[in-house]
């Protein structure tokens, strides 16, 4: 018989506001001692070990992810200057490839295409050999770039106004620090960029020989390049990683004389960096989890000073966006100032404290969530009854008002997710569009604005015999114990699935920082449903599907509302026979490996097994620790434990790993990377041990080499997913059936 591995017990105490907590386990958190990485060693030994029956299964689902997905696939192509930007992946390559093709002239709207093999058909050679774009240019290729590391993330790409730069940030750890290098990619490089018009059709490579000498470790991540190509702009992270200061760096000098833009000292705030599509301004944005402020700078002055567009009110959150009317600048502002799920204005660039103009006024039924602005419209993106939603506004020609009510897409699915794709160009006539559901494969459109007309660039490919009328998608409604009605979204195979039988089923949580869970196609998903599971969401609250007022339902001293709100979910279908609790399985992720926690302790019974991936599991420990990777950031979605009293019994009464207690736990697997900043490695190690004391089947897996989002090749992540679909899939059989 299987042992699981033993660990060692020392006592470390922990003292706040009278409370005296003993913790066994804190010595794990030595992430460089030898006892730590031999017991997270004998962890995955074991997990391998106890799992090794699903090594058949495993590999099936992962052959059937890799079976129906285009391996070798070309992004629809997105215009920025001169060029249309895309990437590649390439059959048996782990990562993209960022390409460029020229435009034909200034009036080339259309995207390129190449012929691409239909969808099922996997016997051809045409199918493996990317076809390529005329004068097409390889930019990056993250599989060079990637040679001789078991990690690689890219945390920035920017490209100069002409197209001849490229800067680009990469991270080989796990740990979301990028370091920044500079590729020559236009004029004369040092590479094969030298190409004669003869040559047009020769894909041109760039490569590390094209890099400059320029070069800056230690930076997080979304760097960028000014207007000019002369300078970078940046931001690096304090000792607790948050992201606190800006710099500027000029090409060609020293890292070291990197001049600093503006520092945050507030530890409740993060900033970052960008610029107006308009290309007009340079922002820096700071902010909190309540509240956020933005400097601007015109780009033709940007060793100059940053201006704050509205000086942070404690509450009040906003985000700006640069337009034209006529012949004025001014900033469109999206605020929630006396407006809690926001309303939309617009302000006098040179004075933005001035006159207000009301555009979209607060809605109680409706969460404006962004807006974009091009050159002649603008784009607004909000959701209404748990759903999301895009509109499009006339910019006025001579200063007018805009239009009074603005025109919304419509869309044919129950359940389905529309947003904003990738738009990056001030004066395009379209706007590109991501559109989905549980049974639609992503589809992307170009809206035609003076047409009125989406027009089809591409849907994801699915190859083999995918059918989207076999499957059915729809939402149920749990009352939760307060008489909150919580909404709840299926999917399930029409023809394996009996309405009225209960079936295997797994049920996602996450309900953290108005994060929403919206109806999403993924092609790993079908190994479930193809086997007869049902896919359910549950939108708890703490999450943002029904708007600011649902958040703000399951954050600070509500957050139980999170973990009840799951619980009703759970009974409620049990309750209608969707399916019963020896055949569910609970799962979540980071702030709903905290839910998936919680509900282990609430309601152990309900489940067969509880799926928890980078748990947040001991956020007492970490949330009064400023020291620690966005302690101080997290008190304004958490409470702060460290100051009050009342947040920290709370948070006590709730915490996974103090309430581990004996009772009968369901099956339990815990995921978590040994690099990863947001949630530590220790958090899930501790509370696997824990579990242990009171006799709970439980495993954890550790990735020695990833970081917050697991491994980084999509092989790999899909040899990840296809493992925790091989367990989830055997602990939610009947358990009248043998494992």
């Amino acid at each position: 018989m299987l042992t699981p591995p033993e660990a060692a017990k020392i006592a470390t105490e922990r003292v706040h506001h009278g409370d005296h907590y003993v913790d066994n386990y804190e010595w794990m958190r030595d992430k460089e001692s030898p006892d730590t990485l031999a017991h997270l060693h004998a962890e995955n030994a074991f997990t391998a070990a106890r799992t090794s029956h699903l090594s058949v299964l495993q590999e099936q689902i992962f052959e059937e992810i890799k079976s129906r997905t285009q391996e070798t696939d070309l992004s629809v192509p997105v215009r920025r200057g001169q060029w249309w930007y895309f990437s590649r992946t390439e059959e048996g390559k782990q990562y993209p490839i960022h390409c460029r093709a020229p435009i034909a002239d200034a009036d080339d709207w259309t995207p390129p295409t190449i012929v691409e093999p239909a969808a099922g058909d996997t016997g051809t050679d045409a199918a493996l050999t990317p076809a390529t774009l005329p004068g097409e240019q390889i930019l990056l290729d993250d599989n060079v770039e990637a040679e001789g590391d078991d990690f690689f993330s890219l945390g920035s790409f920017s490209l100069s106004d002409d197209g001849t730069l490229l800067l680009y940030g990469v991270d080989v750890e796990g740990d979301e620090r990028y370091t920044l290098r500079v590729r020559q990619v236009g004029g004369s490089p040092a590479g094969s960029a030298g190409a004669s018009a003869s040559e047009a059709d020769t894909v041109v490579r760039f490569s590390a020989a094209d890099d400059l000498a320029d070069e800056i470790p230690g930076t997080a991540s979304g760097a960028l390049l000014d207007a000019t190509g002369k300078y970078i702009f940046y931001t690096t992270v304090d000792d607790a990683w948050r992201p606190d200061t800006v710099w500027r760096y000029e090409l060609g000098t020293a890292a070291a004389s990197a001049v600093q833009v503006f520092h945050e000292p507030d530890e409740s705030f993060w900033v970052g960096v960008g610029r107006s599509r308009s290309g007009k301004y340079l922002a820096i944005e700071a902010g909190s989890r309540l509240t956020s402020e933005t400097r601007l700078l015109d780009t033709s002055d940007p060793t100059g000073d940053f201006e704050v567009v509205w000086p942070r009110e404690v509450g009040v959150e906003y985000d700006v966006e640069h337009v034209v009317v006529g012949t004025q600048d001014r900033l469109l502002i999206v605020h929630n100032k006396d407006a809690i799920n926001f309303e939309l204005v617009s302000v006098a660039a040179a004075d933005p404290l001035g006159e207000r103009r009301v555009i979209l006024p607060h809605n109680e039924a409706v969460r404006l969530e962004g807006v974009d602005a091009f050159k002649d419209f603008v784009a607004i993106e909000y959701r209404r009854e748990g759903l999301t939603r895009v509109a499009i506004a006339i910019v006025p020609k001579h200063g007018g008002r805009y239009e009074d009510i603005p025109h919304e897409l419509k869309f044919d699915d129950e359940l389905f997710t529309v947003g904003l794709s990738s738009n990056p160009e001030w004066n395009q006539p379209s706007i590109r569009l991501s559109y989905g559901s549980f049974v639609t494969p992503t589809i992307v459109y170009d809206y035609l604005v003076d047409d009125n007309e989406l027009v089809v660039r591409k849907q994801q490919p699915v190859l083999g015999r995918f059918d989207p009328a076999l499957y059915t998608q729809r939402r149920e409604w749990a009352t939760a114990s307060d008489g909150t009605r919580v909404p709840i979204s299926l999917v399930y195979r029409n023809d394996l699935v009996a309405p009225g039988t209960p079936a295997p089923t797994v049920l996602y949580g996450y309900g953290s920082y108005e994060i929403s869970i919206d109806p999403s196609f993924t092609v790993g998903r079908l190994s479930l449903l193809d086997r007869g599971m049902v896919f359910a969401v549950a939108h708890v609250r703490g999450g943002g599907e029904l708007g600011r007022t649902w958040y703000e339902g399951g954050k600070k001293l509500h957050k139980r509302n999170t973990f009840t709100d799951f619980v009703a979910c759970a009974r409620h279908l049990i309750d209608i026979d969707v399916t019963s609790s020896d055949r569910l399985v609970a799962e979540g992720g980071s702030a709903g490996g905290l839910l998936m926690g919680a509900v282990a302790n609430l309601a152990p019974q309900l489940f067969s097994g509880i799926l928890a991936v980078v748990p947040f599991v001991d956020p007492l420990t970490s949330i009064l620790d400023p020291s620690l990777p966005l302690t101080v950031i997290e008190w304004d979605e958490w409470g702060d434990p460290l100051h009050n009293e009342e947040v920290y019994h709370y948070m006590k009464s709730y915490s996974p790993l103090e309430n581990v207690h004996d009772v009968h736990y369901p099956s339990i697997l815990a995921v978590t990377s040994l690099n990863d900043t947001r949630v530590l490695y220790v958090e899930p190690a501790k509370w696997v041990a824990r579990l242990r004391e009171v006799g709970a089947d439980a495993l954890l897996k550790t990735e020695m080499a990833a970081g917050h989002g697991g491994v980084s090749g999509r092989y790999d992540a899909w040899r990840e997913r296809a493992f925790n679909y091989a367990w989830m899939v055997d602990v939610a059989r009947d358990s009248s059936t043998s494992r």
